[in-house]
């Protein structure tokens, strides 16, 4: 129920305009933070894709980079556990 709950959140987020709409900036990424929250949810669950997530977010805001890098979501056998 969580995990649809940030999904649909995160889908209303992009829908309605994203980081540029909201906070006036694009994503350093890609794919955007909030397609690889998406995705890392999707993926391995609520708990486990919103610390993925969250842990992009604070690198794309670290970040000054001038060009878009490439970071795709982990694969499964990919993450460590904990």
């Amino acid at each position: 129920m969580i995990r649809r709950l940030l999904l649909w959140l995160i889908s209303r987020y992009r829908t309605t305009g994203g980081g540029m709409r909201w906070f006036g900036i694009d994503c350093n990424f890609e794919p955007s933070c909030s397609a690889y929250t998406y995705t890392a949810i999707e993926r391995f669950g609520a708990r486990r894709g919103v610390m993925l997530g969250f842990n992009r977010i604070r690198r794309c805001c670290h970040s000054d980079s001038f060009c878009k890098c490439i970071e795709p979501v982990p694969e499964l056998s990919n993450v460590k556990s904990d």
